[in-house]
């Protein structure tokens, strides 16, 4: 049977595009599946494709391509279809009414699937009787602006079948469809467990993440973690997503002085690396269709505390055994749920392992049989088949077979070995890896058995615009589906500061390739201290904008690390840890602040305090910058420590931790024309924003 989803655009990362290709995937166990985007915006998809799923586009937006729609007149014609609402958010016009009615008319396939509401009219405009017509809710029934949700009801008495994601949104549905044919159904998103090692419930650390967005409330959130924090402030919050909230949830931030105690961290995927961060998981959701996020931190052995909204989290959670359900919009009950597991180790890990267990109903291949009992339903099939294969079963069913045996000649008994080399060697050579840290601060680098072929193998790692090299060979396990290993160890590496990418380089025929990233896992590196002595070394493992593996190393005689910075009215302070060196008894540290390139700024120095061999503060009063700023137009200082006069200079910095771009993530607010901020480099600096 063949199976076709039809989505506006595959190439995003949003929930509707995850869960259809989890979906997608576990049927094309048993079926020939395929999933059709509208759009095409980049070369290939940014979440992972099954290889047994076929993707197709109808319309290609890429600018750097050649026959690109960029030109189409149809373009700037509106839709004749489609409520303006639901048009402007997808980009349907008159194009996409032509393209959608040619393409519905000729596809091959037994079942059609419409994923968002423009998707449902088309199908039930232009979908013809000879295949079934299924539609899917993704949201809640009222939910949608008025002209959709029009729109949407005149087109779901004309499909086969129209799925929601909760069983409460099902029964609206049906309340408001009495006596149609069209058969409504719950069916939840599928969502995967994932392959990285789950939270162990000890990192003094809660995640959220999804579009910053008003009805994600997450102002809500930055107000409960105020309440949190007071309690507990050795606790920190972190905030994944982007969205058009974020400027006002970075002022509610500094509002409030969280900023040591909150972060924004951007989008990031595969979030479930982020997930097992974590020991407890926040939702804090006005309303939630179904809850991708809630089953996804929970697969990683993380409990939730999300707000009883309609109507997912209601129906995933049950209260109090693997998660809690607090009050909606209530900034003093969702801090009362946190600091309940907070406070409570042993309820909170017991939760984040029945959590674990929960969330397996919501695994693909069960979503994917209740399909395929909806479909032999609609078809009146009347012999039931068996449940899809399970998709990591179908994964290890194929792994190791990676290079088909040498043919035999029809007239020898043998391929030459010249022969059997040249093919070996004409294999190609494309690494994927994971990496772990294990418990000794050891970067693990797991690299997938597929993709790698001939002998030799070696993985580099190249400090990018420099000459320098690490060569680690790599030695295939005697288990035939075990990952090659390759650990690194920083501190005996001597990696020089910089980023280092890492390839796989084949001594037959000397092919090198870049090594893809499947998860960068750094769960291991938070509350890790750096190896004692000196120098001071540091390493993260992250992957690039590309997808690529690259290793982010810092290498010091001696660093000091700003651990906390606290702005004020008049002066923000910092403490910190210095590494690598320490200060003597009668050490009378201070800190120099350095004018970057040239400019009439002139340097400044503050004193310091030594509180132990190795523990530091200093406060920077903002008049003493603005003294020292002269005429200068918006300088820039760079801060180090001298530990005693006429010794080294000592950087400050933050890179102790898991985040690689600390420019991007600890951010401090401009306070009486000053602002403290991170370098790329991760170090502390000063600068004096023009006034607006």
């Amino acid at each position: 049977m063949k199976i076709s989803f039809l989505i506006q655009n595959a190439y995003g990362i949003g929930g509707t595009i995850r869960s259809t290709f989890n979906v997608a995937a576990a049927l094309a166990a048993r079926h020939d599946v395929e999933i059709v985007s509208v759009y095409r915006t980049q070369a290939a998809p940014r979440l992972t494709l099954h290889p047994k799923v076929r993707l197709v586009s109808l319309l290609d937006k890429r600018p750097d391509v050649s026959g690109n729609i960029a030109e189409d007149p149809l373009l700037d014609q509106p839709t004749a279809l489609i409520p303006p609402v639901e048009a402007k958010g997808a980009q349907f016009n008159a194009l996409t009414d032509r393209t959608l009615a040619d393409h519905l008319a000729r596809t091959d396939a037994d079942v059609v699937v419409a994923t968002r509401p423009g998707l449902v009219i088309y199908l039930a405009e232009y979908g013809q009787s000879r295949y079934l017509r299924i539609g899917q809710e993704h949201r809640i029934y009222g939910t949608h602006e008025a002209n959709i949700r029009a729109a949407q009801d005149a087109a779901i008495p004309r499909l086969d079948a129209h799925t929601t994601v909760s069983e409460a949104d099902a029964a609206t549905h049906r309340a408001q469809f009495p006596g149609v044919k069209t058969k409504l159904i719950a069916l939840p998103n599928g969502v995967p467990a994932s392959d990285i090692e789950p939270s162990d419930g000890s990192a003094k650390l809660v995640v959220a993440a999804g579009r910053l967005i008003p009805v994600k409330q997450y102002h809500v959130l930055v107000d409960a973690w105020a309440k949190v924090a007071a309690q507990r402030p050795d606790w920190k919050l972190r905030i994944y997503g982007r969205g058009p909230e974020h400027a006002a949830l970075r002022t509610r931030i500094d509002n409030l002085g969280m900023n040591e105690h909150i972060t924004l961290m951007g989008a990031q995927s595969p979030i479930e690396t982020e997930w097992a961060k974590g020991s407890i998981a926040a939702v804090t959701s006005r309303e939630e269709s179904f809850g991708m996020t809630i089953v996804e931190a929970m697969h990683c052995g993380v409990p939730v505390v999300a707000t009883d909204c309609p109507h997912g989290p209601g129906e995933i959670i049950d209260d109090g055994k693997d998660g809690l359900l607090v009050p909606v919009g209530d900034p003093e009950g969702i801090a009362k749920g946190l600091l309940k597991l907070i406070e409570d180790d042993d309820l909170r890990r017991s939760m984040g392992r029945a959590a674990a267990v929960s969330a397996q109903r919501y695994a693909p291949e069960h979503i994917a049989a209740r399909y395929e009992r909806l479909i032999e339903e609609l078809r009146g099939d009347e012999q039931p088949k068996p449940a899809p294969v399970p998709i990591s079963l179908m994964l290890r069913r194929t792994a190791g077979k990676l290079v088909r045996p040498f043919r035999r000649s029809s007239t020898s008994n043998a391929v030459p070995v010249k022969s059997a080399i040249k093919d070996i060697v004409r294999k190609p050579l494309r690494p994927t890896a994971s990496t772990r840290v294990d418990a000794a601060g050891n970067i693990v680098v797991l690299l997938a058995r597929k993709g790698l072929t001939g002998e030799k193998l070696t993985l580099t790692l190249t400090r990018r615009g420099e000459d320098d090299k690490v060569s680690i060979p790599l030695t295939a396990p005697a288990d035939a589906t075990a990952p090659y290993t390759a650990v690194l160890t920083p501190h005996e590496l001597s990696l020089a500061e910089g980023r280092w990418d890492l390839h796989v380089v084949r001594a037959d025929d000397n092919a090198r390739r870049r090594v893809a990233s499947t998860f960068a896992e750094g769960r291991g590196l938070l509350g890790r201290e750096p190896h004692p002595g000196t120098p001071f070394t540091w390493a993260i493992p992250y992957p690039t904008v590309d997808g690529n593996l690259s290793l982010r190393a810092w290498r010091r005689t001696a660093h000091a690390e700003a651990r906390t910075l606290r702005t004020e009215p008049a002066s923000f302070t910092v403490e910190g840890t210095l590494h690598g060196t320490t200060f003597a008894p009668d050490a009378k540290p201070h800190v120099t602040a350095a004018p970057r390139g040239e400019t009439t700024a002139q340097p400044f120095t503050i004193e310091a305090t030594a509180t132990g061999e190795n523990q530091f503060s200093f406060t920077v009063p903002y008049d003493q910058v603005h003294k020292a700023r002269a005429e200068a137009d918006n300088p820039v200082w760079d801060l180090s420590l001298r530990l005693a006069p006429g010794t080294p200079l000592v950087r400050i910095g933050r890179i102790i931790g898991d985040i690689v771009d600390r420019n991007k993530t600890d951010i401090y607010p401009t306070t009486a024309g000053v602002r403290p901020y991170f370098t790329m480099a991760s170090n502390l600096a000063i600068n004096t924003p023009p006034k607006k």
